[in-house]
């Protein structure tokens, strides 16, 4: 009889799948974590090294020998791997799109050999430069010209969500696909345009605060850990299969107020700057007004509300960046 508690998390060194490692651990389960280190970090696993139900395999997604035996060996695979963060992408756009679509494909090719369930992290970007305020699911995907590479990663996420519905038809596998919404909290890096740990970093030093565009575009924020307990409600629910949820916060702010806010939280003397968008990423860029979520339908499901505010996450946030940097 097979072992139901174990679990696989592709790219779990990353900020969120390490926090979803350490939920699933809590609640007694095995958990394997495949990464590659390209984005993820051993220093957000450390403290799950010498646990015995926790193992760490350092490899790539796109390796199917080593896939196979590690989901031939898993009951249920959450799949967060991916190229992630607006600058990774458009510094490195061959590997991003070959991650976020092979990789996907990779893993439900092999699952779907036993049928096993897996959820499949999407993203927001998938609606595009749709000119909508708040988002439900059915909401329509609007994208730029395949010439500015902004959309690539829209595109990879929307194609990863056409073929896990794909195999759900086809093969009745069980897959679950979950839009994330601008997920944040300690560990989240700002090597890759992260807008929350970059403020907060150049207000702890007292640099310019970089606000890209006029600043009054609206972006909504949620605590990691409340996702992270409502991806492992989503997977233990069986109407979930077979559908797509937004998680994420339904309150949103402008970036300039989001600046403000974490100036007055860390008293710093940074000025808040301005940045033309083709100045920071490069002729051609476009960007969406809003993205603030509709999560009526996992609200519905699993009964999912972000309990941790806004000023408690930057709060911990600065906590956690003061101390990594007080040991540095």
């Amino acid at each position: 009889m097979a072992d139901k508690n174990r679990i696989l998390i592709t790219g779990g060194a990353g900020f969120i799948g390490s926090h979803l490692s350490e939920l699933l651990l809590a609640k007694g389960k095995k958990v394997t974590v495949i990464d590659d280190l390209s984005t993820g970090s051993k220093d957000n696993m450390v403290h799950l090294l010498e646990n015995d139900n926790f193992t760490f395999v350092e490899g790539t997604i796109l390796d199917e020998i080593t896939m196979k035996k590690l989901i031939e060996n898993a009951d249920e695979i959450y799949h967060l791997a991916a190229a992630v963060g607006v600058k990774y992408v458009l510094d490195n756009p061959i590997k991003s799109i070959h991650i976020n679509s092979r990789g996907t494909e990779i893993i439900l090719e092999l699952a779907s050999i036993d049928k096993k369930k897996v959820l499949i992290a999407s993203s927001s970007e998938v609606y595009g430069k749709n000119p909508s305020s708040v988002f439900p699911e059915t909401a329509d995907s609007i994208l730029g010209a395949t010439k500015i590479s902004r959309w690539s990663y829209a595109c990879a996420k929307a194609l990863d969500e056409f073929l896990s519905f794909a195999y759900h038809q086809e093969k009745g596998m069980p897959v679950i696909v979950v839009r994330f919404f601008n997920t944040v909290g300690p560990r989240q890096s700002d090597r890759y345009g992260m807008v929350i740990p970059r403020f907060i970093s150049q207000s702890l030093h007292n640099l310019p605060l970089t606000v890209y565009g006029d600043g009054q575009q609206t972006r909504s924020f949620t605590y990691v850990g409340d996702v992270v307990e409502g991806v492992v409600a989503l997977m233990s629910h069986p109407d979930a299969i077979g559908n797509v949820f937004n998680i994420g916060n339904p309150h949103g702010i402008t970036i300039e107020s989001l600046a403000q806010k974490i100036k007055e939280k860390t008293n710093s003397n940074s000025e808040i700057v301005r940045i033309p968008y083709n100045q920071a990423y490069g002729e051609g860029f476009e960007d969406m007004r809003h993205r603030v979520p509709d999560i009526t339908k996992i609200h519905s499901l699993v009964n999912f509300t972000p309990k941790v505010s806004l000023d408690e996450i930057l709060e911990r946030t600065i906590e956690f960046v003061e101390g990594k940097e007080k040991n540095v």
